[in-house]
């Protein structure tokens, strides 16, 4: 008798029990990330109309590259403010390239946030660096790596930003590398951007993506 009375009231449970949504093996797997880069072409991402036409930006074997003379590459989209940015990629012996965001559509070096990307290139500032330029120079001692890289030339590493507000937080292969608060938020939205140096530089991205936060994200 217990045991028909527990089978039955079983049943009931089931049959009561608010159906769970089950989590997409997809959503898990990018954790709320888009994918920037669809690893076929540049879709969504543009260069400056007069930028040096010998610099190079193409997709070769399923990697987005940049080559030759110094030029960036720019999000359609110039309007992200708060976030969490990351790439995958690789720079060769030597070679200098830089991730930027909150970065304003422009020629030259864009003004903007540059996280740099430099293994073993002459500027002792190394990858996991705030790139202290224009208002950041004065804050070169706090945000940045200097002359020893976390990563090997034409080594795969994973870079990743997080911005929320006037707070930038770097990590290097999910080792924090800088934590840093702009008193100033000089850049406050703005496209992200892939920088290719100069031309002895060869920068290959494998993965770009974003993860956008509330604009009361903290």
């Amino acid at each position: 008798m217990r045991t028909l009375l527990s089978a039955t009231l079983l049943v009931v449970l089931a049959a009561t029990a608010v159906p769970m949504t089950p989590v997409r093996a997809e959503d898990k797997k990018n954790d709320g990330f888009v994918a920037l880069f669809n690893g076929k072409d540049l879709t969504g991402w543009k260069q400056w109309p007069k930028a040096d036409p010998k610099s190079i930006w193409e997709v070769k074997d399923g990697l987005l590259c940049g080559s030759g003379p110094a030029s960036h590459l720019f999000s359609e989209r110039g309007d992200y403010v708060n976030f969490v940015y990351r790439i995958e990629a690789k720079i060769n012996a030597k070679g200098n390239s830089g991730q930027y965001c909150r970065t304003a559509f422009g020629g030259g070096f864009p003004s903007g946030y540059e996280i740099q990307i430099n293994a073993t290139h002459s500027d002792p500032v190394k990858t996991g660096s705030l790139y202290p330029a224009g208002p950041l120079g004065k804050f070169r001692d706090k945000i940045t790596v200097l002359n020893t890289a976390p990563h090997e030339p034409d080594e795969f590493f994973t870079q990743q930003v997080t911005v929320i507000g006037n707070k930038i937080s770097i990590e290097v292969n999910g080792k924090k590398t800088i934590e840093f608060i702009d008193e100033a938020n000089n850049y406050k939205t703005g496209h992200f951007a892939l920088q290719q140096h100069d031309p002895g530089s060869k920068v290959s991205f494998r993965k770009i993506e974003v993860k956008e936060l509330p604009a009361d994200a903290k």
